[in-house]
Order: structure tokens, then sequence, then C-alpha cells
């Protein structure tokens, strides 16, 4: 069965504010995680965001590609790559789109794109994505941002 994604229009939050929250609730599902950047700048930020996100909190994390990475709850790479660290879920952030290796998603428990409602171009590109893949046969799902940050769902 294709994987089920989960379209995430951010419009009251940026992804460094809601990201590491749903990474939060993935380790507290056991889930691995593996995020995919639109660009290796990005993938280095989130890696440095990550660390310092909230005094209150550790997201144990790494980059695809270094030590011990097979080992680590949560990945981040800029490249469309099997996932090292066997993710049930994938994120997609920042440009990354799940349509370009339709072979990533299988065997994932969620996929998830996230996009910033505000630009123009983003919101562009996750219509693209909500078309390819519903035509590839995945179920998607389209979860708007509330005003206190949570998800409900539009679609």
């Amino acid at each position: 069965m294709p994987a089920e994604i989960f379209f995430y229009h951010l419009q009251m939050q940026p992804l460094e504010a809601t990201l590491p929250v749903l990474l939060e609730k993935c380790l507290e599902k056991g889930w691995h995680a593996f995020v995919q950047t639109g660009s290796e700048e990005r993938a280095q930020a989130l890696d440095t965001h990550l660390w310092t996100w909230r005094e209150d909190s550790f997201l144990a994390h790494g980059l695809e590609g270094s030590a011990h990475a097979e080992k680590q709850p949560i990945l981040i790479a800029s490249k469309g790559i099997a996932a090292g660290n066997d993710a049930q879920v994938r994120f997609f952030v920042d440009g990354a789109r799940p349509e370009e290796n339709l072979a990533l998603l299988d065997g994932l428990e969620r996929v998830i794109l996230m996009f910033d409602g505000s630009n123009g171009e983003a919101l562009q590109a996750a219509r693209a994505s909500w078309k390819r893949l519903k035509e590839a046969g995945h179920p998607v799902t389209y979860w708007q941002q509330t005003s206190r940050g949570g998800w409900e769902k539009k679609a």
C-alpha cells in the first residue's frame, strides 16, 4: 500500500518552531525520522538548530554520512537517498519533494511535506506535488496550522 502523504501548510510558525515538535512526536511513538532538505546549507542549519532549539529538550540526531548515522533516531540530509537509520517517517522541507524519487516512500509509516504558506513559490510547488502524488496513487491529506500552532485536517 502506498504511503500516506501529509501536507503541512505552515502559516503561524516557521519550520524551525514546528519541525522539532513533530520530530519529538515521532520519537515518542518509537519511530526514527529522516529529514530531507532542499539544500546542504539548510541541512547544516537544521542540524545546528536542533541542538539548541529549546533548553529543556534534547533531540538526538545527526547528518547522513556522519559517524554512527545508522544509530541516530533522526537523520538530516539534502539528498534524496535511502534513510540510513531505517526511518519510519520522512520529512520533506525547504523545497525537497517526495515525487522526485517515489521508491524512497516505500515502507514508511508517514511522509510529511512541510511548506511555507506565505511563499508563493513553495505554495505552487506543494500544489504540483499534491497532484503528482495523488496521480501516483498515494493517499494525500492537507493539514493547516492553527493560531495556537497545532494542526487541523482540511482535506
